[in-house]
């Protein structure tokens, strides 16, 4: 009965009211998109493409690639833009604040801004004749004038003696620089005129009052170099004499179309630009732009050897440049497989066609690019059969993407082509193990990792890498060297904590990388001191600290010490011939790693009890060490 009565005294008294911490240390990381186009020219002077945003109020540059270069911003809702006969200036028509704008072709930088007197435009612009001519009105009251930079600055309204509807489109051709094209846009039966502006005031050439005998509607306008023409729509070629327009042929159905200044015409329809030599019906050259069906802006470079298009996108529009306008492009495919094993053969095929005649035996390039040649590396030509036909074999040995390019260098008739396909080489699968995963170690012992590398192609570099549980240790880099001759590399840990330690191999040109890793635990330093007691003595085998039974004992523990961390502190009474348990609590630690606990006197002698200190991986606050269980002391109460 002593026994169990006391047990139960000693199970009250560890109630929360029983245990107290006391002194517990110090615890107390190319290319833009345009909205709306507000015009689009080529500049040979500059070597820049630009294209007006009506949207953003910007006006952008590309280079001749189609890469984004220079931007400015301020034309508000720029609406067109037409360049210099020298190319070095470059003249924006801004209708939201009713100006004309100069601009730098080289820098962007705006080097004048004429206010024209309407609230309606300017909306299109052009260069003729030593002026800048642009025009303005609503659809009922459409006019032309005009802005002399040489003179001042000096602008004109007013300058087209027949009535327009809306505002005008214009055109210019190089090699009559004072001509002017004029398509009015206000009317189904569009009017149109060709000017002379030559003397500085417009002088009327040919004038066509829409009446639905030439066309139903103008949406494009072109003067025809090296031609009395216009062509209209991209498609109707009218020609222009003696005041007035007659038919005169034209080329298959388009939505949009530019000349260039050699006569060559680059005409849009939908996702399709073809180009066509004067007068011809067959394209010479056709490119699909991949636009959405959209209209397709183009602009001829200036010395007509480059033409680029808006091509239209989910996103807007982005400029686009077409290579060899004057050539036939093959037509040139590559097939090789998906997959394939490193060392042995496979066949690539493929075919090289055009829409005019190749010339026989025509050969191939062939360049196998692997991470052993990153710069490619040059296999024999290849024939091209006379159906077109194609094909070669080859071995490669380097794992990962390998790289077949084939390229035609072209011809006098024949742009030339380039094609490639990928393989994916498999690699060879090395061995890499590394020892310890799942051990358990005491504090800071110090422990041996040994990663063992099986046979690679050439690198026999290992990595060991430790990463201690809990996010204030980094993972770290604790040695990096060549294996030894039977395969091996060690590094030496000291187990703090519980720990990922991962040996790395990356791999080579024929050997595939690997990582393993091991994870090893290590337990936390656990020691109480007892204090208070007045003998220490045997109580069979065992050895007890002795206290009166009226005082108090003080225990204190020692542990490895991590931020929010506790010790758990277990309590059991000895009756009936066992230990029970009598009570188990948590109590912080101070930063000096010590917990410090008093345990209430029981006021009754005979009284067997134990305590001891463990740190649980979860429950103690954190899991950086394993579970970990300090020694018991034994605790005497007599008299």
């Amino acid at each position: 009965m002593r026994s169990i009565s006391t047990a139960t005294a000693l199970a009250v008294l560890f109630s929360s009211a029983a245990l107290s911490v006391v002194a517990a240390g110090s615890a107390s990381a190319a290319s833009a998109s345009v909205y709306a186009v507000g015009g689009f020219v080529a500049d040979d002077a500059v070597g820049r493409v630009f294209v007006g945003d009506a949207q953003s109020g910007k006006i952008l540059a590309g280079d001749n690639n189609g890469n984004l270069v220079d931007s400015v911003d301020g034309i508000t809702e720029v609406t067109d833009l037409a360049l210099s006969d020298d190319g070095s200036t470059l003249y924006a028509a801004a209708s939201g604040n009713h100006q004309i704008v100069a601009l730098d072709a080289a820098t962007l930088d705006v080097k004048a801004r004429y206010t024209v007197p309407t609230t309606t435009g300017p909306r299109h612009v052009a260069v003729a004749g030593g002026k800048v001519w642009f025009t303005y009105g609503d659809q009922w009251d459409g006019d032309l004038g005009s802005v002399d930079p040489a003179g001042g600055g000096t602008v004109q309204v007013g300058q087209f003696s027949n009535h327009l509807w809306g505002q005008a489109l214009l055109d210019t051709d190089p090699s009559r620089p004072g001509l002017l094209a004029v398509g009015e846009t206000g009317l189904s039966t569009d009017s149109m005129a060709v000017l002379d502006v030559s003397s500085g005031t417009p002088q009327q050439v040919a004038y066509y009052h829409g009446d639905y005998s030439l066309n139903s509607g103008i949406r494009d306008i072109d003067l025809v170099p090296g031609a009395t023409q216009v062509l209209v729509n991209g498609a109707e070629r009218q020609a222009y004499a003696d005041g007035t327009f007659t038919a005169d042929g034209a080329y298959p159905a388009g939505q949009d179309a530019d000349i260039a200044p050699n006569g060559l015409v680059a005409q849009a329809n939908g996702g399709t630009v073809s180009v066509y030599n004067r007068d011809a019906t067959v394209p010479i050259r056709t490119y699909n732009t991949g636009s959405n069906g959209a209209l397709t802006p183009l602009a001829w470079s200036p010395d007509s050897s480059r033409l680029f298009a808006l091509v239209g996108t989910n996103s807007g529009w982005v400029v686009t440049p077409l290579g060899n306008p004057t050539l036939d492009t093959p037509t040139l495919t590559v097939d090789a497989p998906s997959t394939a094993t490193g060392g042995k053969q496979l066949t690539v095929t493929g075919t090289l066609s055009a829409s005019t005649a190749l010339p026989a035996g025509a050969t191939l390039q062939v360049t196998r690019t692997d991470a052993e040649n990153p710069s490619g590396k040059a296999l024999p030509d290849v024939t091209v059969q006379a159906d077109g036909t194609y094909s070669f074999t080859d071995t490669p040995q380097a794992g990962g993407t390998v790289t077949y390019k084939v390229s035609y260098a072209g011809d006098s008739g024949h742009a030339p082509a380039t094609a490639s396909d990928k393989v994916t080489v498999s690699f060879a699968t090395p061995t890499l193990t590394l020892n310890n995963n799942g051990k358990v170690y005491d504090y800071n012992k110090a422990v041996t990792f040994t990663a063992h590398l099986g046979s690679t192609y050439r690198n026999r570099t290992v990595e060991i890498w430790a990463n201690p549980f809990g996010a204030d240790k980094p993972n770290k880099l604790i040695k990096t060297g060549t294996v030894d001759s039977g395969g091996n590399i060690s590094a030496t840990v000291y187990m703090t904590r519980d720990t990922d330690v991962t040996a790395v191999f990356k791999g080579d040109t024929r050997t595939a990388p690997k990582t393993v890793k091991s994870t090893a635990y290590a337990r936390v330093s656990i020691s109480t001191a007892v204090a208070r007691y007045y003998k220490t003595a045997y109580i069979g085998s065992t050895n007890y600290y002795w206290f009166h039974k009226s005082t108090a004992p003080l225990l204190t523990t020692s542990m490895t010490y991590y931020k929010g961390r506790k010790q758990r502190f277990d309590l059991q009474v000895y009756y009936n011939g066992a230990w029970h348990s009598a009570d188990s609590e948590y109590f912080p630690l101070g930063t000096d790693g010590k917990s410090v606990v008093s345990l209430d006197a029981p006021g009754r002698s005979g009284i067997k009890a134990r305590m001891r200190s463990v740190y649980v991986d979860g429950t103690s606050g954190d899991t950086v060490n394993t579970t970990t269980y300090g020694s018991w002391k034994y605790l005497y109460f007599s008299n």
